[in-house]
């Protein structure tokens, strides 16, 4: 009988599997060179719904006809810039707060007593990228907003003029992403604990005349070298791992206004919002950081689809 041979379990793409330092990851914003103003925008997960669609797309076998789609809803709360980031050779050299920043940023960073300098004094910079942060306030979730970093298309001089102008503005979603465009969601997954190897990594379930158990790698390993390798599924954490959902279509986006209401362990929609195709990673609530897609495929952006309903 030939040996049985199986692919390994588990990708060693993520890895090490452990809890994500914090909920907004950092992003490669050089990778993105697309964009309406900023690359990115800080949201949070309402919950999933049923879309009724009209497809419109060119060449499908469902064209002109009503489709459901799954889809998710996406609050948007706007955003205001908390500090200017200088680079230099890749790497910060100076960074200049905003003014007239809100009174709950205090429950999440420390804010100095001294004014910081003018932007107009700091020179000799390669790039520049802004700290931003929600004014979730305005929605029922919470109080404490969310700071992320977010690079800004165009030259230095473009970059400049747009903070300079909007230094103490609000930032809307709808000036940044348009209906029908592609988009990336960025976040954490749904904490699950401490899970078992054959939830965590797929193996497959020993004999039921197996000795010592069924739910467990059959071996650890040889007796030389006598240790266990890192390769090996066990036992640990499984969820809250940063994960990216790639070319997310927007069906459709706007102002709440009493539209979007009883959605299930989230509640009303306040603010402006997002419904894009398919499922996006963590539960309800979930802060979550959108931006222009990374590699969009033709095939998602010739989709196109009217929106009818949401059940």
């Amino acid at each position: 009988m030939p040996t049985r041979k199986s692919p390994r379990k588990g990708s060693l793409q993520f890895w090490p599997r452990k809890r994500a330092k914090k909920f907004l990851p950092r992003v490669n914003w050089d990778a993105i060179d697309s964009g309406k103003i900023l690359k990115g925008f800080i949201c949070y997960k309402a919950g999933m719904v049923s879309a009724i669609v009209k497809d419109n797309t060119p060449d499908s076998l469902t064209k002109t006809k009503k489709i459901a789609l799954p889809a998710t809803i996406l609050e948007c709360p706007s955003m205001k810039i908390f500090s200017v980031r200088f680079y230099k050779n890749g790497k910060v050299f100076k960074e200049i707060l905003a003014g007239n920043l809100d009174k709950e940023l205090k429950r999440k960073v420390k804010l100095p007593k001294k004014p910081s300098k003018k932007i107009d004094e700091i020179k000799d910079y390669d790039d520049l990228k802004i700290i931003c942060y929600s004014i979730v306030k305005k929605t029922q979730i919470k109080k404490k907003p969310d700071l992320s970093e977010i690079a800004l298309v165009g030259n230095v001089e473009e970059k400049l003029n747009f903070i300079k102008e909007n230094l103490t503005k609000e930032f809307s979603v709808l000036d940044i992403f348009e209906k029908g465009q592609l988009l990336d969601v960025r976040g954490l997954t749904k904490g699950k604990g401490f899970s078992g190897p054959v939830k965590r990594f797929g193996i497959t379930l020993k004999s039921h005349k197996s000795e010592k158990g069924v739910r467990r790698p059959g071996s650890l390993g040889p007796w030389h070298p006598a240790r266990v390798t890192f390769r090996v599924p066990m036992a640990g954490q499984l969820g809250m791992f940063t994960r990216v959902s790639y070319n997310k279509k927007i069906i459709d986006l706007g102002k709440a206004e009493d539209k979007l209401k009883n959605i299930k362990n989230f509640g009303n929609v306040k603010t402006n919002y997002l419904i894009v195709t398919g499922s996006v990673q963590g539960p309800a609530k979930r802060q979550l950081l959108i931006t222009s897609p990374l590699r969009p495929t033709k095939k998602q952006i010739k989709k196109n689809y009217e929106l009818i309903e949401v059940k």
